[in-house]
């Protein structure tokens, strides 16, 4: 699953036993060589489900890491393009990926923009928000949105009832558990709480109008169901 030039068992367990925060910043500058990182098909995938959607001007990355999504608002947005993380670390990396972007380190529970963005996007994030603030999180990129504005990000299908990676997320999330349970600070990050239905029920709270899409190039399922959909929250015009 690693590259010669991805982190170490013994850096990946320092990090694993650390804050969300402090690991991240361990782990920042070896981040693009893990499979942590959005794969450059499923960017490329969305970039071009989105594209009918536009135009677009301005564009918000929550929770930016080291700037993998900045590359799908640099292709769609003719203005302003942000990214926002609370990890030093990986912000310094997103800062010499993408030199002209604007990076902003913050709480993605507590943004504080006013309502200037027009597209906000985010990948591989959502496992570090438990339930209880994920309606939070919607709130806050609602708010940033200016009326009309989409938030949309990627929505893998979940693995099959008893099909290895179905067993690999549950072992994953269950030894996440005992650890934040035996272990401060707890380090969130659970694969098994992002589910469609309450999903869409979160993003509907927070006041937004919810539509999902299959993503084609991502392909499907045996069953004929999509591997990928995009999910598009839109921001009520005024």
């Amino acid at each position: 699953m690693f590259t010669p030039q991805g982190p170490t068992v013994r850096e990946l367990t320092v990090q694993a036993l650390s804050s969300v925060e402090h690991g991240y910043d361990l782990l920042a500058g070896k981040f693009d060589a893990t499979p942590f990182r959005t794969p450059d098909r499923v960017l490329s995938a969305v970039t071009e489900a989105l594209r009918p959607l536009g135009p677009f001007d301005t564009g918000l990355d929550v929770c930016c890491g080291t700037g993998a999504g900045l590359s799908v608002l640099r292709s769609l947005c003719a203005g302003r393009v942000t990214g926002v993380d609370f990890s030093a670390g990986m912000l310094a990396e997103a800062r010499r990926a993408h030199p002209k972007a604007t990076l902003i380190r913050a709480n993605a529970l507590a943004l504080g923009f006013a309502p200037t963005f027009d597209l906000a996007v985010s990948f591989g994030a959502f496992g570090h928000f438990r339930p209880k603030d994920q309606l939070t999180l919607f709130r806050q990129i609602h708010t940033s949105l200016r009326p009309g504005g989409l938030l949309a990000f990627p929505l893998p299908a979940p693995p099959r009832v008893g099909s290895l990676p179905y067993w690999t997320l549950l072992g994953f999330d269950t030894t996440m558990r005992l650890r934040n349970a035996i272990w401060r600070p707890p380090f969130v990050m659970y694969y098994r709480t992002f589910r469609l239905p309450d999903v869409r029920a979160r993003l509907t709270r927070a006041g937004f109008d919810v539509k999902t899409t299959a993503i084609d190039a991502l392909g499907s399922r045996t069953d004929g169901s999509p591997a990928c959909r995009l999910m598009v929250a839109r921001k009520q015009p005024v």
